[in-house]
């Protein structure tokens, strides 16, 4: 049966039909189909038992008539010959054996077909046309093909062989040899008694006193489990089971009069168009389905198009389509007043999407919900699980909890959970200069600044006249360097490596900081803002305030239970003009600070309402489809249904006639974007402190150099120290290198000089001009 459960799941049909033999060899083969089925994800939607015994044509056509009311198409055959043969001729005559069918026989079809004689053979495949078999593999081998034609001399061609008569040949060496060998070791043939049998059945009339067992038995049962020889049927050999290993079919197609093999399957490589003992020979299976092949099918009706495997139940009974009974947004879902019918965005989708369908659906919307408010979708969606509903049709969103008890649809519309808030006009006023950074932001930059200027006094004071003198100076020139800076205006040159090195760095850093205020003040000054207190779900999950949610919405369940915000603080609202009301009220007035809900229905309030705006981004990606039961086909052809509407365009013409929204003025207003952080600049100031860092630890280092020769000098011939040697005296002589004048190398002399020349003929040159104009404005005024 495990053949064909994966024969079922090869084309994807999920629903089969068993008709069997009502006694322990039927029953024991539907448990058996019915556990392969389910772990594929199967099932058995109809058992039709035939009670064994003498059976009538007439109870054979009232079984197939209602077979042919189920919904699946898919039958599994497993009874007996005599029993099977009426069950296709009967079904030949109801039309049961058309297009659209698909009939699967257990082996006793097989070994019919090929022990009959011709004659009769084709009288049975006029009625099994297109009809699935299987069949015990036997490999072909030279000892086989002679046994047939001996076979065949012997009978005429009048009578086959199926592969229970191979296997009955086979069965008889196997006991000749396990005989054979129990002899050999010494055993004797000997019967007796069963005391415990007789003794517990004394009272029955079985006369069980005549009845003996073979003594030898458990010896000669090891020796037919040991048994390891190839036969007609290939290899006898047992697995520790007991069973015969590598067990394998083949998989045939009724076409014709004759059988026409479409591949095989084994417990060891699946289904496969290469016989079984091919693959043994070649390593491990790949069992991946796109391994699992078979060749072409000529199906009933003579297609070779594998059937859908299902259709709409001909019995009258329409599908119960659940539909929300909305109170609010009623563009998307609403009841016709007066009928029993529903309309909206979501009812058109479905309707347009049924009839691209190749086949006729039967179904009635029913509506769910007290009118009063909106209903629980969760619970709405449970109740095709109860089989309440055999689909729900609506604003449906797709989403975890849901996914794992119904199957959706390919979703229909985009959606995704977003907050709306209050939003107001900003002015610029006289500190607008000061809102494009953080107060975190400016604090570091000054910082920074203060620091730069320090780093490069330290690095620039032993060398750099420019940045010598009295202590007071050189605090000026430390805050007017660093300040002087921010506009690249610093007229003090560097002269050290290291300062310059810094310098570089930091001029760099001033140039992004630069650009990035300017753009963001151009903005501010240019552009009217739009500001809110809530920056979006990350406010809202670490604040206190309400948070409003749409009445039957998984908003609820998602803002509890995947964000973690309290119970409390959740305000159930009912619609658009709960929204208003309560974000006007705001939390100091018993509303809310924001309301989080679908962007389909925010994009809908939003259309009439501009004094609230939609804060942040899209937190969850979701979409709206439409829930069946699981393993549904219906939803696998709805999904395809609704990608063609997609393409053609008809779902947006959808869309735009029940969804056109009048969009507020635009004012060319945009909401406040965060003002410039620290952490968007961390990089750049890490950057700029590792330069500083190692700039100082090398002038560190330098100092530490020529301090130790500094101190070797001054220690006497004797090892001790001269003119005393204290510890201050050492500070003193650290201090007075760090402070003194360090001799510039004669290159360095020579480019001062250079320098100073430079700056005396332009001064001198300056003085000549204003001593020419001064001569000028003279004459002029003589004149």
């Amino acid at each position: 049966m495990t053949a064909i459960a994966e024969l079922v799941d090869h084309y994807n049909w999920k629903d089969v039909i068993v008709i069997f033999i009502d006694d322990d060899y039927g029953r024991n083969g539907l448990s058996s189909l019915d556990d392969a089925l389910s772990s594929r994800r199967c099932r058995v939607s109809y058992k039709a038992g035939v009670p064994p015994g003498d059976i009538t044509r007439s109870d054979i056509m009232d079984i197939l008539v209602k077979v042919a009311l189920m919904e699946s198409r898919v039958i599994v055959l497993h009874a007996y010959p005599h029993v099977g043969s009426v069950v296709f001729d009967v079904a030949h005559y109801l039309g049961m054996m058309d297009e659209g069918y698909v009939w699967i026989a257990t082996d006793w079809l097989s070994s019919v077909l090929d022990s009959s004689p011709p004659h009769f053979s084709e009288a049975i495949t006029a009625s099994t046309q297109g009809v699935l078999v299987l069949r015990q593999h036997t490999p072909d081998s030279e000892k086989k093909r002679e046994f047939l034609t001996r076979w065949n001399k012997l009978t005429k061609g009048s009578l086959g062989l199926s592969t229970y008569a191979l296997y009955a040949y086979d069965t008889v060496w196997l006991l000749a040899h396990a005989i054979d060998s129990f002899i050999n070791q010494g055993g004797i043939i000997s019967f007796s008694n069963d005391s415990s049998l007789l003794n517990s059945l004394q009272e029955s009339n079985l006369n069980l006193a005549a009845m003996s067992i073979f003594d030898g038995g458990p010896l000669l049962m090891k020796n037919i489990l040991e048994s390891d020889f190839v036969g007609l049927t290939g290899p006898v050999k047992f697995t520790p089971e007991k069973s015969l290993v590598f067990p394998s079919y083949e998989i045939v197609n009724i076409i014709g009069t004759g059988l026409h093999r479409v591949g095989y399957w084994s417990n060891y490589s699946g289904l496969s168009v290469v016989a079984p003992e091919i693959l043994y020979s070649q390593g491990p299976p790949n069992r991946s389905s796109a391994n699992q092949l078979l060749n072409g099918v000529v199906w009933p009706g003579e297609t070779t198009r594998a059937p859908r495997g299902w259709v709409f139940p001909n019995n009258g009974k329409q599908l119960k389509i659940g539909v929300p009974r909305r109170v609010s947004y009623r563009e998307f879902v609403s009841q016709v007043s007066g009928a029993n019918t529903s309309k909206g965005f979501c009812i058109d989708v479905f309707t347009s999407a049924v009839n691209l369908l190749p086949y006729a659906v039967p179904y009635q919307f029913v509506p769910f919900g007290n009118g009063v408010e909106n209903p629980s979708y969760d619970e709405l969606v449970k109740l095709i699980t109860t089989g309440y509903f055999d689909g729900v049709v609506g604003d449906i969103a797709i989403v975890t909890n849901r996914t794992k008890v119904v199957d959706f649809t390919q979703p229909y519309a985009a959606s995704g959970l977003v907050v709306v808030a209050p939003v107001k006009k900003l002015n610029t006023g006289a500190w607008a200069f000061l809102r494009p950074f953080s107060r975190q932001m400016w604090g570091v930059s000054a910082a920074f600044f203060v620091f730069i200027g320090i780093v490069v006094w330290t690095l620039e004071h032993r060398t750099n006249d420019e940045f010598r003198g009295p202590p007071k100076q050189q605090l000026i020139t430390i805050l007017w360097f660093s300040l002087s800076t921010l506009f690249f205006a610093h007229r003090e040159t560097t002269v050290s490596t290291l300062g310059r090195l810094v310098l570089i760095i930091w001029l760099f850093v001033v140039l992004i900081i630069n650009s990035s205020y300017t753009a963001s003040l151009t903005s501010i000054l240019t552009v009217q803002q739009l500001y809110s207190p809530i920056k979006g779900i990350e406010t809202l999950r670490e604040g206190n305030d309400p948070i409003g949610f749409q009445v039957g919405s998984f908003a609820e369940h998602y803002l509890r239970e995947g964000i973690g915000i309290p119970q409390s603080r959740l305000v159930p609202l009912g619609g658009p003009e709960a929204y208003a009301e309560a974000l006007q009220l705001g939390p100091e007035k018993g509303g809310v600070a924001a309301v989080v809900d679908e962007r389909p229905y925010i994009e809908l309030f939003l259309a009439s309402q501009c004094k609230f705006r939609i804060i942040g981004q899209e937190f969850t990606k979701s979409g709206w489809g439409f829930a069946f039961p699981r393993d549904s086909p219906l939803a696998i052809d709805l999904s395809t249904a609704i990608l063609t509407l997609s393409e053609n365009g008809d779902l947006q013409r959808i869309h735009d006639k029940w969804l056109t929204m009048s969009t507020c003025s635009s004012d060319n207003t945009e909401l406040e974007s965060d003002r410039l952080h620290l952490k968007s600049f961390w990089g750049l100031y890490l950057l700029c402190g590792i330069a500083c860092f190692i700039a100082l630890l090398i002038y560190v280092f330098q100092i530490f150099h020529r301090f130790r020769h500094a101190a070797t000098e001054d220690y006497s011939p004797d090892g001790g120290p001269s003119g005393g040697g204290s510890r201050s005296k050492r500070l003193q002589t650290l201090l007075s290198l760090i402070d003194e004048k360090k001799d510039l190398s004669k290159r360095d002399r020579k480019r001062r000089k250079i320098e100073k020349e430079n700056d005396l003929e332009m001064d001198s040159k300056r003085i000549h001009s204003q001593v020419c104009s001064s001569e000028n404005n003279s004459f002029n005024l003589r004149s």
